[in-house]
């Protein structure tokens, strides 16, 4: 089956309103998706059936349209942090908590701050170490796992595997690649966390009940995934050192392949390990929500077609909605500079969009004076993308090429990991 242009990989993500999940063929083209809403199966986003019904929807709208015969892998995203205890069967013995739900448990965090290296990504209320500490006394606990891996033991059987992206908000350290000794320290139990295997690895073939339940062939393998974030940037196709990904959403998130780790916690800033790179980003307090707080979508669409993209307002602003930021400056007290006004809404607008784009400019030199490498290309996502004035500035200030993204589907990502595991399996 090597070299099989016939085959097809699926990618599954789980975000915090749905499934959807991908068919693709080797070379990266997407030729199925399905989707699955969650509350049309529960109506709490923390019910795991729910998750597990969502993603068995969209899986199946996409089994509909192709010759599952044809499927050799499958590989699943979920959101980071979210975590749950489960019997050794996989049952869940306790309401997950989501990646935004903090432990209040003060005795908790301050022993991951008191043991933690600063360069951790385990500090914190929402963190997963902190959520293991608190999960750990449940009766009957066999192993505390990560919401993509409860959803893969539903292929495998086995609900002791989790991927090094997911794992990194629990203390593993993704340069030794193993849990560290420090988080005993902590009071956490060791023996009730999962085995890591690197994103994108092969795990095992689907179980006979899922090949069965999905009608697929019993060699189908699972291939360890990703959190949502790190599925998201692989979907835009973004491979080599160099590739930045900028997020034009309510905020601004940057991300960008580096051949080196890049820890800076006062930024917010940590790495996940990708195959034999890693992926680093921060983000800022800036983006669409400033953009909101004095423009409806209408108007912003009006007054970007006035714009000259190509002469500089020569206004400095930092646009934020509050004090504080928190990159490519890390200050709580920062305040927002949006002054002096126009009289001309659309050259208000033309300074507003200008200063986001130099806090993404300064975004990435900060990735680049931290050890990473020099920025090669852009790829955009987000609602802010569809701007053409503001993409025309962001690319005078930013002076890179500006490539099309492949896909703004995290599952697309997921389904490019099951593509690396199947060939490293042998069965692509």
């Amino acid at each position: 089956m090597s070299g099989d242009q016939n085959a097809l990989v699926v990618g599954i993500d789980i975000g915090t309103s749905g499934a959807r999940s991908v068919a693709m063929v080797p070379d990266g083209t997407i030729v199925a998706s399905g989707a699955a809403k969650l509350a049309a199966f529960s109506d709490d986003h923390r019910d795991p059936v729910g998750w597990w019904k969502a993603v068995r929807a969209a899986l199946g709208e996409v089994l509909e349209a192709v010759d599952r015969r044809r499927i050799r892998a499958i590989s699943i995203d979920g959101t980071s942090g979210t975590m749950l205890p489960v019997s050794a069967d996989g049952a869940p013995l306790a309401t997950p908590m989501m990646y935004n739900d903090p432990v209040s448990d003060r005795t908790m965090l301050d022993a991951i701050a008191a043991h933690a290296p600063k360069e951790s990504a385990a500090h914190g209320a929402t963190s997963g170490l902190a959520k293991v500490l608190l999960f750990q006394s449940v009766p009957d606990v066999f192993r505390v796992i990560h919401q993509a891996d409860w959803l893969a033991g539903h292929f495998t059987g086995l609900y002791d595997v989790s991927d090094e992206n997911n794992a990194l908000k629990t203390g593993y350290d993704p340069v030794a690649r193993c849990w560290p000794e420090w988080i005993s320290r902590t009071g956490a139990r060791i023996d009730l966390l999962p085995e890591v295997l690197p994103a994108g690895a092969p795990v095992a073939t689907i179980s006979a009940a899922a090949a069965e339940a999905f009608g697929l062939t019993p060699d189908v393998i699972l291939v360890a995934g990703t959190t949502d974030g790190c599925a998201s940037f692989l979907a835009t196709g973004a491979d080599r050192p160099g590739d930045g990904v900028s997020a034009l959403g309510t905020t601004l998130t940057v991300k960008v392949l580096s051949d080196r780790a890049l820890f800076a916690p006062e930024y917010g800033l940590y790495s996940h390990r990708i195959g034999d790179m890693w992926l680093a980003g921060g983000a800022s307090n800036t983006g669409g929500v400033v953009l909101a707080e004095y423009f409806s979508a209408e108007r912003i669409d009006e007054l970007s077609a006035r714009i000259d993209p190509a002469v500089d307002s020569g206004l400095d602003y930092y646009p934020l909605t509050k004090p504080g930021e928190r990159f490519p400056i890390a200050d709580p007290n920062l305040e927002p500079r949006l002054t002096p006004r126009p009289e001309d809404d659309a050259m208000f607008l033309k300074a507003i969009f200008e200063g986001i784009a130099g806090i993404e400019s300064l975004a990435y030199h900060r990735l680049t004076s931290f050890g990473g490498p020099k920025l090669g290309s852009i790829r955009t996502v987000g609602g802010g993308a569809r701007n053409a004035a503001w993409s025309a500035i962001r690319a005078r200030k930013l002076g890179v090429p500006f490539l099309t993204v492949r896909s703004e589907e995290a599952a697309a990502g997921t389904a490019r990991l099951a593509l690396a595991g199947a060939r490293q399996a042998g069965v692509l």
